[in-house]
């Protein structure tokens, strides 16, 4: 019983309860994928959009979320191919609601 126990904080450890990064895949923690990632944030098209928004206007953030996102997943997703980084996720990409 002893042994269990002292196995338990190993057994912990090993989980992705610790590891901080719970809500992606490991693959795409690494720094290719975070350079696509900010590459996206900085894509001309995305900033362009962001202009436009008004954030105390809830009408004007309801059309441009969803927008913002897509231009976000095209740009992320465009960087993976030119890098040949593999594409996250399955057949269609995820949108929030």
């Amino acid at each position: 019983m002893r042994a269990a126990l002292a196995l338990l904080p190993l057994l912990l450890a090993g989980c992705s309860w610790f590891s901080g990064s719970a809500d992606k895949p490991v693959a795409e923690t690494r720094p290719e994928y975070r350079a696509c990632q900010r590459e996206a944030e900085n894509n001309p098209e995305v900033v362009a959009l962001g202009a436009q928004s008004t954030p105390d206007w809830g009408l004007n953030m309801a059309r441009i979320g969803p927008q913002r996102q897509v231009l976000l997943n095209r740009a992320y997703r465009d960087c993976l191919r030119r890098r040949g980084l593999g594409l996250p996720g399955g057949v269609e990409t995820i949108r929030t609601r």
